[in-house]
Formats: C-alpha cells, sequence, structure tokens
C-alpha cells in the first residue's frame, strides 16, 4: 500500500473520532476529510434566516436525496421555514426539534453523523450549532411491494417483502397493531454495518430465545452482510445438515403468523427474505393459507405434501433396488415391461438414473439463471426434448424418464425450496447406497436419516415436532401437523411460545 493512501486512511480514522464544534467551515472540512475521494456525496453550501446571516451546508448521497426546495419534502419544507426565521430562532428550532421532524437527530461525533449520512438521509451543519442534523428524506431506491414469486397461495394477502428494512417491518405492524410488538435493532458486518432487526411479541416468545439467538449475531465478524442467507449460515448451530434450520418467507402474513406462535424474525436489510426461527419439519410443509381454507382440503393436501416429500427423496433409489436386486417385488407383466424397455440400452440402471436426474438439474438450474418466461420455456420444453431425444438414442429407458419425472412433481410440492433442496441433494446420495447395497443400503441411509433428524434442533425445538420431544403432547402440535384440526379446535400455540401465554382461542360467552 502506498504511504499516502496509509495516511489517508489514519486522518479519516481520525476524523471520525472527532467531535463536531460550531464552526461551519472545520466541520466541513473534517466531513470532506472522512469522504474524500467520494462523488457521489454532495455537499452544498447556502445561507438561511430572515436576513440571510445563517451560513449552513447540506450533505447527501446524490440519488438519495430529492430536490431541497420541493414543497412536498421533509427537507425542503424545513429549510424553507428556515428562511422565514431569525438566527436565534433558527438555533431553537434544531436543539429541541420544534417543528416535530420524525427520525430528526442531532449528531456529536462525525462518526455518527457519517453512518447516518450512509443510512441515506440528509446532514444539515449550521455554523454557530454545535452538532450535525440528520434529517429524514427519500433515502435509498428501492423495489415496491409485489407479489412473492417464490410463494404462491390459493388464497390470503397478495404482498411480500420488498428489500427495505423498515417497510418489512412496517408490513408486521399493519398486520398486528400491538405496542407488545417489538423490534430490537442490531448491525452486522463491520464494513457493511448492515441494520438486523428482531421482531417479536414480547410476552409470547422465550426469554432463552431472544438471548440465544442475540448471543449468535454478537458471536462473529465480517466485512460485509449483503443477504439474510448469510446470517442464516454464521448463526445455525448444525451448519453440517442439509436441513435449514431458519424458515425463511417472503410473506408478511406467514410471518406474523409466525409472531403469534411466540417465534421471532430476523429481518436484514436489503434482503426481501425473512428468517423465523426456531422451525421444525412440520412448518416447511405448511403454507399460510393452510388457515384460510377448510380443513378437510388442507389436511387432503398436507397429506400430498408429506408423501411428495419423502418420494422426492427415496422414489429413484427405490425403483433401483427392485429392479436390480429384487425383481420378485414387481408384479410380472410389469418386470416384462420394464425388461423390454431397456432393451439395447447400453448402460446399468444406476447411470441412467444419475444421467437423466443430472440433466434434469441442469435443466432447473438453467431455467432458474435465464430471465423471464424463457426461463420457464427452457424447464418445460428442455425436458421434453431431452428426454425424448434420449429415449429415441436409446439411452435411457421410458420407465427412467418417468422416474425422474414423477420425483421433480414430488420435489416441486415442497413449498419451501430451501427446504426442498435438502430432499434433492439426500436423493443423489441414497440412489448411490441402493446401488451398492441394495435394499439394505437405501434403509441405512433412511435410518440414519431419521437419525439426524431426531438429533437435529432448531433454537431448542426438536425439528421432528411432535413425533420428537418432550413437550410434544403438552400443547396442539399434534392437531396441525398431518392433519389440520378445525380452527376451533386449535386452541393452545405451539411449544414455540412462552408457557405462560399458551392459549390462543376461547368461545365467548
Amino acid at each position: 500500500m502506498k504511504k499516502d493512501e496509509r495516511k489517508n486512511q489514519q486522518d479519516t480514522k481520525e476524523a471520525l473520532a472527532e467531535t463536531i464544534t460550531d464552526s461551519l467551515e472545520w466541520n466541513l472540512e473534517k466531513f470532506q476529510q472522512i469522504f474524500a475521494d467520494c462523488d457521489d456525496i454532495k455537499m452544498k453550501k447556502m445561507t438561511l434566516g430572515q436576513s440571510a446571516d445563517v451560513e449552513a451546508a447540506i450533505a447527501y448521497i446524490e440519488v438519495s436525496v430529492g430536490n431541497m426546495l420541493v414543497e412536498n419534502s421533509v427537507l425542503g419544507k424545513l429549510l424553507n421555514h428556515m428562511c422565514e426565521l431569525k438566527k436565534d430562532q433558527i438555533y431553537r428550532v434544531l436543539e429541541f426539534n420544534a417543528l416535530g421532524i420524525s427520525d430528526m437527530t442531532v449528531f456529536d461525533k462525525f462518526e455518527d453523523a457519517a453512518s447516518g449520512l450512509l443510512t441515506g438521509d440528509a446532514i444539515l451543519f449550521i455554523d454557530g450549532f454545535a452538532g450535525a442534523v440528520k434529517i429524514p428524506d427519500k433515502g435509498y431506491p428501492a423495489m415496491t411491494i409485489m407479489e412473492p414469486k417464490s410463494e404462491q397461495t390459493i388464497r390470503g394477502s397478495r404482498e411480500g417483502f420488498t428489500e427495505s428494512i423498515k417497510v418489512n417491518a412496517a408490513l408486521i405492524r399493519k398486520r398486528i397493531r400491538s405496542p407488545l410488538i417489538k423490534v430490537k435493532q442490531k448491525t452486522c458486518g463491520i464494513r457493511s454495518d448492515t441494520l438486523v432487526f428482531l421482531v417479536y411479541m414480547e410476552d409470547l416468545i422465550q426469554d432463552e430465545l431472544l438471548e440465544t439467538i442475540e448471543g449468535r449475531l454478537d458471536q462473529f465478524e465480517i466485512d460485509g452482510v449483503m443477504d439474510s442467507g448469510i446470517v442464516e449460515q454464521l448463526t445455525e448451530s448444525s451448519w453440517c445438515s442439509p436441513f435449514p434450520q431458519f424458515q425463511t418467507t417472503k410473506r408478511p402474513d406467514r410471518a406474523s403468523m409466525a409472531i403469534l406462535e411466540g417465534r421471532i424474525l430476523l429481518m436484514t436489510d436489503n434482503s426481501p427474505e425473512v428468517l423465523i426461527l426456531p422451525t421444525d419439519y412440520n412448518s416447511f410443509i405448511q403454507t399460510s393459507d393452510d388457515y384460510y381454507r377448510r380443513w378437510e382440503i388442507v389436511s387432503f393436501t398436507r397429506v400430498l405434501r408429506y408423501i411428495a416429500s419423502v418420494l422426492a427423496m427415496v422414489f429413484p433409489a427405490l425403483y433401483l433396488t427392485a429392479l436390480n436386486f429384487h425383481a420378485e417385488l414387481i408384479p410380472g407383466n410389469l418386470l416384462s415391461t420394464l425388461v423390454q424397455a431397456r432393451q439395447g440400452v447400453p448402460f446399468p440402471a444406476v447411470l441412467e438414473l444419475l444421467f437423466m436426474e443430472l440433466a434434469f438439474e441442469l435443466l432447473r438450474e438453467a431455467g432458474v439463471r435465464m430471465p423471464g418466461n424463457m426461463g420457464n420455456a427452457i424447464g418445460v420444453v428442455g425436458g421434453l426434448i431431452v428426454g425424448q431425444a434420449a429415449v429415441e438414442a436409446n439411452l435411457v429407458s421410458p420407465a427412467v424418464v418417468l422416474v425422474v419425472a414423477f420425483t421433480a412433481l414430488c420435489s416441486f410440492t415442497i413449498p419451501n425450496e430451501d427446504f426442498a433442496s435438502a430432499f434433492r441433494l439426500l436423493k443423489f446420495v441414497l440412489l448411490i447406497l441402493s446401488a451398492v447395497l441394495g435394499f439394505a443400503g437405501l434403509w441405512i441411509g433412511i435410518f440414519l436419516l431419521v437419525t439426524h433428524l431426531a438429533h437435529l434442533e432448531s433454537f431448542g425445538i426438536p425439528y421432528l415436532m411432535p413425533l420428537s420431544g418432550t413437550d410434544a403432547g403438552v400443547v396442539d402440535a399434534d392437531k396441525d401437523f398431518l392433519l389440520r384440526a378445525p380452527l376451533s379446535a386449535l386452541k393452545n400455540r405451539p411449544p414455540y411460545a412462552n408457557k405462560a401465554q399458551k392459549r390462543k382461542f376461547n368461545w365467548k360467552k
């Protein structure tokens, strides 16, 4: 590193530690020193007061602050009003926030003023006033509220989280209008200084849960946090497990339901994915509209999802073991059809399955990365073309194409993409074990998987609740598991919540 660069960095650190004075020129000199070579940060001088005898300067990021003289801008209204005041009145307005501007903050240190500027607001310096004033304006550009595409529902809200953490917190408060909703702010990333919110219902959560997640957020340092996925990986307890220990959602209604269950939301700025903790296997199978529709239909679809989640992992291995090791289990007519279909295929069945499964995973990945409708076309048309071409070239049998297609259909039934990815990965593990050991390999793989899930916890909650865990029968978890009971029967909250607040529903007398 060059000597001049090292000196500039040292000067910046020293300037950040300085205290703001009442000298406008000195303050601007330090602020310009902090943001040297930052051409996107503008600092403009002006005069205020009835006699234009008060010098001032405004500092802001170019795209984050609108026209300062626009009447409907908070900043514009404040500056225009100050042009009508006397000198001593201007100081009183700033010191006591006489105009009642929300989120207006006076900073004493340059470090705080710099952080305030980088949140997207404006920083106002006035000669004779020993402080820097942060004034909210339009802030950074952000996406508008849109319907989440990855969590489609039949019934319910069409709003989705955005990339603004403050908007996301407001969407929760819009649905739960209670002062007991608490939003605790933390920062992650020593260079990015990314905002992280912990959102919860004060009387419903277990205190140990809040202390645990706060402790895990404080136990690491990293340069920057660009998405909630980074926080998720650094705070989960079992990093080697393919199963997520946080539930993710882009739906405010789903997140609000989780809060009412006594769970905590972890929001990360610039990320529309909100983390929910703790979680369990059953939570990934449920969807938000499971509680908006009749219990009979919901119970039927849940059974389908559970069956699909298992078949998405074991069906190719089951087909392979039956065909290669236990042909006697297959009915004679069906076995004859499968054998005839494989005539002329030069590869063993395990290579057929691996080839088609990998081809489908490539098509899935290509469909995700391609823009817009072209990605959907690649996934559908590409699958048809590759499958048909492989069969006509006698590289695979039609039965293998059907097995792979059915397995993919099952994986699409799982509502949560992160959860479905675990089954897609384990599918290959079970396939290889079955190719080597037959049914014994399949059962060994399933046994190890169930053992792992039985020991896996998410912030103290058993992953297989209510099938395992000491609190399984204490509350109504068994009534909202494989089958969903009528809403009137779901009177208690899940074990996530504080036991003193387990009751959630009562009939009025």
